[in-house]
């Protein structure tokens, strides 16, 4: 699994004095490496607490006994990928995440073949406004030959550039450009939506953040108003969503749901274990769902479009999704400006399947080729693909649902 969205992971705290249900950053570079930083030092206070933490939380049982204080760095490759010590700057960075708040240049990256590769820009983000591209790979940073640094190094490069103009040379087709950039705080959009000619509507969910429920309600009380009626059919568009919260992944699957299992989580201690289920009220009075989901879709989103296929609410369409079915805890360390992210349990859906490894099957599968013509750009504007539109090709795929949903 080497995709940037791997580190995407629905995490709440342990510690009751941390009240926040929080998400893995998407955006910031610097959470993506797997393992501790080996340059990093624990004095035995803080060994001891990290090894009493993973011993009574992590969600499998590792023998722990041969860990003493030179190599404690080496227990963190023995934990799955999710799993890592987080610095001060991590930590802070992960709450404003959560709270729809990012401060940096816009871009989500992974390390592939040895490069750090740009696999994406957010909207509006000085990268996206640059012209830096999914696919770009990292040359330089300033003076500073990158091509091999690894991320946590190009992450310590940016943010110490702070607020200043800073040149970004990223390969493309074998050439190099060189752009320039200021890093800045960034909104975090995770809900937009458009009402189609049908009176269908169209939500594309980008993140799972603490205000993304909110926003998924306002947004389809927006279409109904403009639509003048009830919706017709809604279309949740999950694609390339890496995941977010729990909380939010719950609350929204509820908008949707009359009563049954949302999800289960499972794992070694009593609190790891819990089912959230749905309360009475539908948003939408029981009009049919599609839900769009591609490889890149994860966690949180997995949750949503598993949640609504395993009660019979929606019919999934696309391409089997990523399979991040882990829970991450945060566990303040000493003072708590620092923490330990440590997966404590696996999610389960209604129907008791793991989604670890495993993903959401969709019920109607379509090619990367064919759902990638199914473009926001083109759901909202109507183009043609091959004389076909692609509205009547999911208006289509609306009525098979409302068919099936009606057995």
């Amino acid at each position: 699994m080497k995709k940037s969205h791997q580190i995407a992971a629905s995490t709440h705290c342990i510690h009751n004095h941390w009240q926040m249900v929080i998400t893995t950053l998407l955006f910031c570079i610097a959470l993506q490496l797997h393992t501790v930083n080996a340059a990093t030092q624990f004095d035995n206070e803080q060994i001891n607490e990290i090894v009493y933490h993973i011993h009574t939380y992590y969600v499998e049982d590792i023998p722990l006994s041969h860990i003493q204080a030179n190599n404690i760095n080496s227990l963190f490759k023995d934990l799955d990928p999710y799993s890592k010590y987080l610095s001060e700057h991590e930590l802070e960075a992960i709450f404003s995440a959560a709270n729809g708040r990012y401060t940096g240049i816009g871009i989500e990256v992974e390390r592939v073949d040895e490069r750090i590769v740009i696999v994406n820009t957010l909207p509006g983000s000085p990268a996206a406004q640059a012209g830096i591209e999914g696919g770009d790979k990292l040359v330089a940073i300033g003076q500073t030959d990158v091509t091999k640094k690894d991320i946590a190094h190009v992450s310590k490069l940016l943010r110490a550039a702070k607020f200043a103009t800073i040149n970004i040379t990223v390969e493309r087709a074998k050439t190099n450009l060189t752009l320039a950039l200021r890093r800045q705080e960034i909104n975090l959009e995770s809900v937009s939506s458009q009402l189609l000619k049908s009176g269908n509507g169209y939500i594309e969910l980008n993140s799972f953040n603490n205000h993304s429920y909110h926003d998924v309600s306002r947004h389809i009380n927006k279409l109904i108003s403009r639509n003048g009626a009830p919706l017709t059919g809604l279309i949740i568009d999950l694609r390339d969503n890496p995941g977010g919260t729990l909380s939010s992944a719950v609350a929204i699957s509820d908008l949707f749901l009359q009563a049954g299992t949302i999800v289960t989580t499972k794992g070694r201690f009593f609190d790891a274990n819990q089912r959230f289920s749905a309360e009475h009220g539908d948003i939408l009075n029981g009009a049919p769902i599609v839900v769009l989901i591609n490889e890149q879709s994860a966690s949180a989103a997995e949750i949503l479009a598993g949640a609504l296929q395993d009660n019979g609410r929606a019919l999934i369409i696309g391409k089997q999704s990523y399979g991040k079915g882990s829970v991450q805890s945060l566990i303040p360390l000493g003072n708590g400006t620092t923490a330990l992210k440590l997966t404590t349990a696996r999610y389960f859906t209604p129907s008791g399947q793991s989604i670890e490894g495993v993903g959401i099957k969709p019920d109607i599968i379509i090619t990367p080729q064919s759902l990638s013509n199914l473009s926001k750009d083109v759901i909202m504007n109507g183009e043609q693909t091959n004389k076909i539109t692609v509205l009547a090709k999911l208006d289509s795929h609306i009525m098979t649902a409302k068919r099936l949903l009606q057995k």
